[in-house]
């Protein structure tokens, strides 16, 4: 039975730097949602927490348009198909991943959902992981973008993230030596033992330059998720013909106007190449990415995860854990009870 009213999460006002408890707005709203032709009703399970969420909140030209003031907050997510219109290509029940927003139920066109068929032995929720756009940034990134080869020396900031972890284990699989840096002494040592990369670095450790130039000394792929001072230090360590992967600067997201690089005339010494990327270009190589990485997850050779923050109430604050480093592996929101079926 469907409910009499449903919960949302819009936006309220753009922030200026931190997200604010004024920067969201929480509103219920009365259940009216019917589809029509080719259109389901889905019920969210789960919204993806993202970095790149913040970037949405500023109104400026992206990639994508910045979510508008009054806008259900944008995400990607998991979630159930609850009712069907005419003509529609999915069932009730189905499980379908998509852009839902921060929201509980909604009604979407069948082109903005695809049909999760989760592989034997895996979980649902590598589809928000390894599986997922998470996965999807790390191996396009790396591979793609960063071009990274067997014996280089790969350096992976933010290594702790969704898509860091990822990032140093693809590197590992094909036999490249793998350097990360993190925030603190216990994620350290989770990259070391569980995901297995070759040196972790504490970049809050008051000797965290002295220990950089000791064991990693200078690197060929540097995947960044981080940006600011650290990438300013890295562009000095750079091998002949480098590449840096820019991913993300999660260090400048709240700020107003980010620091200038200093490091950057480095560049042309090393004949190195700094590059940006988008994961959505990729969309049409997203099935071979998945079944190689499926096959990593199946076979236990490959490590996730999963940081779950309860209730959709608790989205912003589950936000701002990507800028306090609050969270290890890849942070969703649960937004309803999970059936038998998730």
């Amino acid at each position: 039975m469907a409910p009499s009213e449903y919960t949302q999460i819009t936006l309220a006002e753009r922030p200026k730097a931190e997200i604010l408890p004024t920067t969201f707005k929480r509103e219920v709203v009365p259940f009216n949602l019917k589809p029509g032709p080719k259109q389901i009703v889905v019920k969210l399970r789960y919204v993806s927490i993202d970095p790149a969420m913040r970037g949405w909140l500023k109104d400026v030209r992206s990639y994508l348009p910045p979510v508008q003031i009054g806008e259900v907050m944008r995400a990607g997510g998991l979630a159930e198909v609850i009712e069907t219109g005419p003509g529609s290509a999915f069932q009730v029940g189905d499980i379908v991943e998509g852009t839902w927003g921060w929201r509980e139920y909604g009604v979407f066109d069948d082109k903005a959902a695809t049909k999760v068929d989760v592989p034997p032995g895996l979980d649902v929720l590598d589809f928000m992981g390894p599986l997922g756009m998470t996965g999807m940034t790390a191996y396009f990134g790396l591979l793609d973008v960063g071009q990274v080869k067997a014996g280089e020396k790969l350096l992976v900031s933010g290594a702790a993230g969704a898509t860091g972890s990822v990032v140093c284990q693809i590197g590992k699989k094909k036999g490249a030596k793998v350097y990360a840096i993190a925030g603190s002494q216990e994620k350290c040592e989770w990259l070391e033992k569980d995901i297995g990369v070759d040196k972790a670095l504490n970049y809050k450790s008051p000797t965290f330059y002295d220990d950089f130039k000791k064991h990693v000394g200078y690197v060929d792929v540097f995947f960044d998720n981080v940006g600011g001072e650290i990438l300013n230090f890295v562009l000095t360590r750079l091998n002949l013909h480098a590449r840096i992967v820019l991913c993300g600067a999660i260090s400048d997201y709240n700020k107003a106007k980010p620091e200038g690089l200093t490091s950057y005339l480095n560049l042309i010494a090393m004949r190195a190449k700094i590059q940006g990327f988008i994961v959505f270009d990729y969309a049409k190589q997203y099935s071979a990415a998945r079944q190689e990485i499926a096959g990593w997850l199946k076979d236990g050779s490959f490590k996730r995860r999963f940081h779950v923050v309860k209730g959709l109430q608790n989205a912003p604050e589950a936000l701002n854990l990507l800028f306090s480093g609050g969270n290890t592996g890849k942070l969703i929101v649960q937004v309803s009870d999970v059936n038998a079926k998730l």
